[in-house]
């Protein structure tokens, strides 16, 4: 019909009227001219409305499919999903890990794969910090055949897709907002992972049949300005030092609820100052490692009193052994069907070296494993969040997780900077690349 309308707008509307106007056979030849030229141009119309329709038409299904294959995605996706959450043991656990793509959550993917266990995990690839590394950690996954979906763990329909796929038995909860000085510059990317992501992943999680046990990354931060040490899981923690800190424990309290009212089996775990190789390039050894290597000068915090600042650092493997062992000792409150097995669980636990090691000790390992002198700059710490130490009781975590931390900061140190001169190819403390 609206192609019949453009074409009278160029014909007579009555053709009798047209040919007594153009009577003589020369106006007759340049009317059959004129017409015609103007059937081409209405053609020409017709094609060029009838090319722009279709692209329209299929940049509208081309950005679909793009929305559907990012929030939903589709055969091939869910294909390598279910693959990558095989089991491969007896009585092994299908993972969700969020976060994977970060510092733990890809050291504690490869440990639960390499033991036979199914691991899917997710990751929204922010650039807090270098994506590349987040990339390489990607790849160094997939060689393991461990896939990572790349999405905002607050994209509610993504989750509850994730679990239609897979009936997962546990969940390892280590993606979060990190940093404590970060919180200053951006605090709405605190809230919108820390909290309301928790919260999505909550919600997902207890509509789940079975619901999966839960173990997500606290931390020691919760602590705050606690002056007793070492720190305990009964110490009081209602006194943030940092917005960071303050999302933790709000994640504490939110977590307890969803324990109390929806019965899902919850333990949380706070972290210690974790370090090693795939670290995370805000923390103080990796910065200080690059500009030492660099020829650039570090800056050095002391607290009050010229007091030295001190870190309960905790390497890696460590704290990926208390993270499987959480997982192993969890007990759900649900099973198949959602029948009660019983009360559900609620624990928290710090995961710790129990060690507290100086800063100005740790840049003395550093230099010593570099073989570089640093250039420091002391100065009074900043009221940016940090507090001047931290000091993990880990009796509980011992008791119930059999966990025993086992390396010492000059061990992990240098294990971290051979790593560091490997993945971005140091010679003699120069640059190969």
């Amino acid at each position: 019909m609206a192609l019949k309308a453009e074409e009278e707008q160029f014909l007579p509307s009555t053709p009798g009227k047209f040919k007594d106007k153009w009577s003589s056979g020369k106006n007759r030849q340049f009317y059959r001219c004129f017409a015609s030229t103007s059937t081409m141009f209405l053609w020409a119309l017709f094609l060029v409305a009838l090319t722009a329709a279709y692209l329209s038409f299929q940049s509208f299904v081309d950005s679909g499919n793009k929305f559907f294959s990012a929030a939903c995605g589709g055969a091939h996706w869910e294909k390598q999903i279910r693959s990558s959450a095989q089991i491969h043991r007896h009585n092994g656990f299908a993972v969700l890990v969020t976060g994977a793509a970060g510092f733990v959550g890809s050291h504690v993917s490869l440990a639960l794969k390499k033991r036979g266990d199914g691991v899917v995990g997710l990751d929204n690839f922010n650039n807090y910090y270098d994506v590349s590394l987040k990339k390489a950690r990607k790849s160094l996954l997939n060689n393991h055949n461990i896939f990572i979906v790349e999405g905002d763990i607050n994209d509610g329909r993504m989750l509850a897709k994730l679990f239609e796929i897979v009936h997962f038995s546990h969940v390892m909860h280590l993606a979060a907002q990190a940093g404590v000085r970060y919180a200053m510059e951006n605090p709405q990317s605190y809230v919108h992972s820390n909290i309301a992501g928790l919260v999505s992943l909550l919600e997902a999680c207890k509509t789940a049949d079975p619901q999966p046990a839960i173990v997500w990354a606290s931390s020691s931060s919760v602590y705050g300005l606690n002056d007793k040490v070492p720190f305990s899981e009964s110490d009081q923690t209602d006194r943030p030092a940092s917005l960071y800190a303050a999302t933790k424990k709000a994640g504490e309290e939110i977590t307890h609820t969803y324990n109390h009212i929806y019965g899902l089996s919850i333990t949380g775990l706070r972290f210690f100052t974790v370090y090693g190789p795939w670290g995370r390039p805000d923390m103080a050894y990796f910065s200080f490692t690059r500009n030492i290597l660099q020829g650039k000068p570090i800056t050095v915090y002391r607290g009050k009193n010229r007091v030295d600042l001190a870190r309960d650092f905790t390497y890696i493997d460590d704290i990926v052994r208390g993270c499987v062992a959480s997982l192993d000792t969890s007990k759900k409150s649900t099973g198949s069907g959602g029948k009660k097995r019983g009360p559900a669980q609620y624990r928290i636990f710090n995961l710790g070296n129990t060690s507290p090691v100086t800063v100005p000790q740790m840049v003395g390992i550093l230099e010593k494993q570099l073989r570089v002198k640093a250039k420091k700059n002391v100065i009074e710490m900043p009221g940016n969040g940090d507090v001047p130490f931290t000091h993990a009781n880990i009796s509980s975590a011992r008791r119930e997780l059999g966990y025993k931390p086992t390396t010492d900061l000059q061990t992990g140190l240098k294990k971290f900077v051979k790593w560091y001169l490997s993945y971005y190819g140091y010679n003699n403390g120069q640059s190969v690349k």
